[in-house]
Order: C-alpha cells, then sequence, then structure tokens
C-alpha cells in the first residue's frame, strides 16, 4: 500500500498585498471601488459646474462675447454630455457598487485577477 510523504497544498495562491495608492487601484473592495466611482463622478460633476458657469456667463448679458457662438454650441453639448454619462451614471454606478453587496452578503467583488 501506498502512502503519500509530502501533503499537496490544493489552495489558492496567495494575492500580493499592495500599500499606499495602490492599494487603492488594485482594491476588490467592494466598498472602495464604490468610493473611487463616487470621486471620480464628483469630479466630472466639477466639470460639468465649470461648463455651465461659461454658458451662463454668456448668457448673462445681451450679445455678450465671452465665447462664440460655435464654442456656446460645444459647450452646451459637452455640459450635457458630462453631466449624464460623466457625472450621474458613475453616481448611481458608485451607489449600487457600494450597497448590493453589502445587501446580497457578498465578501469581495466578483471575478478577480
Amino acid at each position: 500500500m501506498a502512502t503519500a510523504e509530502h501533503a499537496v497544498s490544493m489552495s489558492q495562491p496567495r494575492a500580493r498585498s499592495y500599500g499606499g495608492i495602490w492599494s487603492w487601484v488594485f482594491t476588490v473592495d467592494h466598498k472602495r471601488i464604490g468610493v473611487l466611482y463616487g470621486v471620480s463622478a464628483f469630479l466630472f460633476f466639477m466639470i460639468g459646474g465649470l461648463e455651465a458657469l461659461l454658458i451662463r456667463s454668456q448668457l448673462a448679458v445681451a450679445n455678450n462675447t465671452v465665447v462664440s457662438p460655435d464654442t456656446y454650441n460645444q459647450l452646451f453639448t459637452m455640459h450635457g454630455t458630462t453631466m449624464v454619462f460623466l457625472a450621474i451614471m458613475p453616481l448611481s454606478v458608485a451607489f449600487f457598487n457600494y450597497i448590493v453587496p453589502l445587501q446580497i452578503g457578498a465578501r469581495d467583488v466578483a471575478f478577480r485577477g
């Protein structure tokens, strides 16, 4: 009868731990990922607010020359795109990425690398 001399370990390899900013970049913690989405959404919200300020400053006085008509049209389009796709949608993703794993009892984000 054969006996095994060495026990074979079938455990997963240990994940490398990072420190500082890299711990935020390579995180699998759903709360940290939600915070990252929230911070980026807030930054784009500020950029969209600056675009809105330029639009409002153009409209403050009749025949104002803060921006040209072409630039005004571009700002108007960029403001809408920035607010919808780069601020509001990531903010909802941040909320859901933070809350849903807490509701279902998940420990980490699925499909980590």
